[in-house]
């Protein structure tokens, strides 16, 4: 059994000071080695050998690419002046590779060393990661990864984690954004922008930027010639752009058109065109109007390689175009590859290539797991990897690939399809794979579109606005059509599916409000994904509201459940009496306080809902600019009983995920039995009340800096008196200085002689009378007063109602009855030391972090 991190990290702290004097290699390596491994609990003689000795072929090139991150990949292409035999200091293999040197020795000279030992390997010897050390200075090379950490000895407990692999903990990697999407998202916001100022808008701009969108893809990955589209534009329009308008709208109709019911003397540069079909360019638009800027926008962005850009993720990208506020936090919202592989891998994928290699092993297809959503397009093992299989193994292979191409997925939140992009992707991967083994590699193969069995209507959608409907649909195709590239490279034919014939089936209307069954028959459905509205209930309006209250009406409380658990709700009800399972990405707060007795005691008691897998919670990122600050949580489930349990824990929210194998995920994702946590607003024991602090709503008009402060007294020193220290979470955790002028005990003779005094209650109350609030404007009669008011006589308890989740400890402190503490605080009067020490204690941390 693994240790925990904690424990792990205890003994790195012992291990760095045991060993801070080491520095000779003959004489402390081994014993140095042997308490490294000792940290994680392992016993180096049980998984690694020293001076592991290894034959290093003649004339072998050393393998450039695994050179260190860090020196951005300066390496010579050297070679082995003969052949000999080389010692590893220590192998544990296919995890980790070490080479020792003592302290001051050159650790460039010492990773060059073990490059050269790698060559020697056998493939399944081949470690994740290669560290080299001189006792005092680590540097770990992942070589999947390729990235390079470099920390000091005395450091080790703070980079401990990157060695999970060894440490027994599963590592699980995804691969993020790339930028060439978002640079692609600019120059169609460029484009949109131009066509928007001349009037161009609404539905008509943008069905023509998604047939644009299809233009720009085709060129650059087969569906039409090598910068055929480019070329029209460039040598049949005019340098001013007055005729581009027409002469696309007349593009258009010829893809829309069979080649024999096209015009006889139709231009040949138009006539060259293939017919699309798909209902794309089938509706006739108004016609736009370019001018010379304009048509370098358009040719800006034919000159981008579209070949390179992820039909997934540009999706999402390509809809904020359309919105110049979204644009300037160009692709912070989108759900990202990494973030689209940790919930479809788990919920189907991972089964599905276990499957496979339970059929037909091979070191390679071990390799296309590992390598598995690195590339769109480029397949993971090589080519004549197929060997010989038998008839039983054929006769699995045939069967496992009908199973596939029968699956129906549905994403009832689908946006522009990213989540039914990515797992088609992967799905046609796995199939390249199967055909592999079947076929050879194309020997035998009379047509590669009879093989092909996957199509895009095998995957379904609804989205609420039409425009990322419409996207998705062209996303399913462009990602189809990379995939018929990929298969046609394999089995050298050329195969592409045009005219159009199948499209995703997405249907554009409210997920909450349609009869998912009508969308995709229950019986053929088998996986429901996704990553629905992250609307939090306190941000819901009241027709959302009522659509959440409507789903569960067998429940009290509802009504303060997150948007998201609409999602959770319509699928439980969906999936009795199935074999569906279910995953979402959401927002962590369906698995924090009151919103888990609410939602989840349904689901499980009343829907017999069980956890599969879940990601607990990580920080939603992507490689794009102004990323969202969302913490979310990716959960996994079905009515039948699971085989495997899988938990995804993270150390801290923006790390690696760790998997740990679970007897039972309740719903605080935690590995024990099912509880349930009500909200409770009173004390189950006799301890004092926790309340809100003060509340003025006054416009800010009562609230000061010091510095405002002063100046204010410099000319209203009457009213020194009347100014109290005044405290909110950020104050009380930064220890910066606010005031207020709490007037609210002043008699009105006091303030008849204060003008400033009363100019500022004069200004409150119009605030007041202009809200939209009754209860802020029934307060106006009583200006100096504050909405709520809570004033303890004695020291009192605060606590701020937000801190950050990388402390330890939510900062908790006593002030005095001389200081007013706002509404962005709960406070405890008449609290003691008890009630402190409780409140700070570890044992109430673990239950904040665990339930709250």
């Amino acid at each position: 059994v693994a240790l925990s991190w904690n424990e792990i990290k205890d003994r790195a702290v012992k291990f760095s000071k045991d060993w801070a004097d080491a520095t000779s290699e003959d004489a402390e390596a081994k014993s140095f080695l042997d308490a490294f491994f000792d940290v994680f609990g392992i016993s180096r003689k049980r998984v690694g050998t020293f001076e592991h000795g290894v034959r290093i072929p003649l004339g072998l090139p050393r393998p450039t690419g695994l050179a260190f991150a860090s020196q951005g990949g300066r390496e010579a292409d050297h070679r082995v002046s003969d052949s000999r035999t080389g010692y590893i200091d220590l192998l544990y293999k296919g995890v980790i590779l070490i080479e020792m040197k003592s302290a001051g020795k050159d650790l460039d000279k010492a990773f060059v060393q073990a490059k050269e030992y790698i060559q020697g390997l056998k493939e399944s010897e081949v470690p994740k990661y290669i560290l080299v050390c001189d006792f005092q200075n680590f540097r770990l090379y992942d070589t999947e990864e390729r990235t390079t950490v470099e920390f000091k000895l005395a450091d080790f407990v703070k980079n401990v984690q990157h060695f999970s692999l060894v440490a027994g903990y599963q590592k699980r990697t995804y691969k993020e954004q790339d930028p060439v999407n978002i640079k692609a998202a600019e120059l169609l916001g460029k484009l949109h922008d131009r066509l928007k100022e001349v009037g161009y808008s609404g539905h008509p701009l943008e069905v023509f930027l998604v047939r644009l969108l299809f233009c720009l893809f085709a060129e650059d990955t087969t569906i039409f010639n090598k910068l055929q589209f480019q070329d029209y534009v460039e040598q049949r329009t005019a340098e001013d752009g007055s005729d581009l308008a027409a002469k696309l709208q007349e593009l258009f109709q010829v893809l829309n058109t069979r080649r024999a019911d096209r015009f006889t003397n139709l231009d040949e540069q138009l006539a060259d065109f293939p017919y699309v079909n798909g209902k794309l360019f089938e509706e006739t638009l108004p016609v736009a109007s370019f001018d010379k800027k304009m048509r370098q926008a358009l040719l800006d962005c034919c000159y981008l390689d579209w070949s390179k850009i992820s039909p997934a993720i540009f999706g999402s990208m390509f809809q904020s175009v359309m919105n110049p506020e979204e644009r300037r936090n160009l692709g912070a919202h989108y759900t990202s590859e990494k973030n689209i592989l940790k919930l479809i891998k788990p919920l189907f994928l991972d089964e599905l290539w276990e499957e496979f290699e339970g059929i037909a092993p091979s070191a390679a297809l071990r390799q296309a797991q590992r390598d598995r959503g690195t590339s769109p397009v480029t397949l993971s093992s090589s080519k004549g990897d197929a060997g010989t299989i038998t008839a039983a193994q054929r006769a699995k292979l045939i069967a496992l690939h009908k199973k596939i191409s029968e699956m129906k997925f549905l994403d009832p939140a689908c946006g522009c399809g990213n989540f039914l992009v990515i797992a088609y992707r992967e799905l046609r991967l796995l199939e390249i794979e199967i055909l592999k083994k079947l076929h050879k590699s194309g020997q035998g193969v009379l047509d590669v579109g009879e093989i092909l069995w996957l199509d895009v209507d095998m995957m379904y959608g609804i989205e609420y606005e039409e425009f990322p409907a419409r996207i998705a649909e062209v996303a399913m195709w462009l990602i189809d059509h990379q995939m018929n590239m990929a298969a046609s490279e394999e089995f050298g034919q050329y195969f592409v599916r045009l005219p159009l014939k199948k499209a995703a089936n997405i249907v554009h209307g409210n997920a909450l409000r349609i009869d998912w069954g009508e969308v995709v028959p229950k019986e053929k459905l088998s996986y429901i994904m996704g990553n629905p509205p992250f609307v939090g209930s306190k941000f819901m309006d009241d027709e959302k509201r009522a659509e959440i209250v409507s789903l569960a009406p067998e429940i009290k409380g509802a009504g303060v459940l997150d948007y998201v658990t609409g999602w959770y709700l319509k699928a439980a009800r969906l999936i009795q009496n199935s074999n569906i399972k279910v995953a979402f990405v959401s927002t962590n707060s369906i698995t924090q306080g009151e919103q888990v007795g609410i939602l989840w005691r349904l689901l499980i008691n009343k829907l017999s809902i069980k956890i599969h897998f879940a990601h607990r919670t990580f920080r939603w990122s992507n490689e794009a600019r102004g990323k969202a600050a969302v913490y979310v949580v990716i959960i996994g489930f079905a009515t039948e009983e699971p085989d495997v349990l899988q938990l995804f824990d993270y150390e801290n929210p923006d790390s690696e995920a760790h998997l740990q194998k679970a007897a039972h995920i309740n719903p605080y994702l935690i590995d024990a039995k099912d509880t349930f946590i009500d909200s409770s607003q009173k004390p189950i024991c006799n301890v004092p009340d926790i309340g809100i602090g003060n509340q003025p709503i006054d416009g800010g008009f009562y609230l000061f800096s010091t510095e405002e402060r002063d100046q204010f007294l410099a000319r209203e020193p009457a009213a020194k008196k009347y100014f109290k220290r005044w405290l909110g979470s950020d104050e009380f955790i930064n220890g910066y200085e606010r005031w207020c002028l709490w007037l609210g005990d002043a008699e009105p003779t006091e303030l008849k002689a204060m003008p400033m005094v009363l100019a500022r209650i004069n200004e409150v109350k119009k605030f007041r009378l202009a809200s939209k609030r009754g209860a802020t404007v029934k307060i106006a009669s009583t200006p100096t007063r504050f909405l709520v008011e809570n004033m303890p006589k004695s020291n009192y308890l605060i606590i701020p109602e937000v801190s950050s989740e990388r402390r330890k400890y939510i900062p908790i402190g006593f002030e005095s009855p001389k200081t007013l503490s706002s509404n962005l605080v709960k406070i405890v009067p008449n609290a003691t030391l008890y009630h402190f020490g409780i409140l700070t204690s570890m044992m109430h941390m673990a239950w904040v972090k665990s339930v709250c």
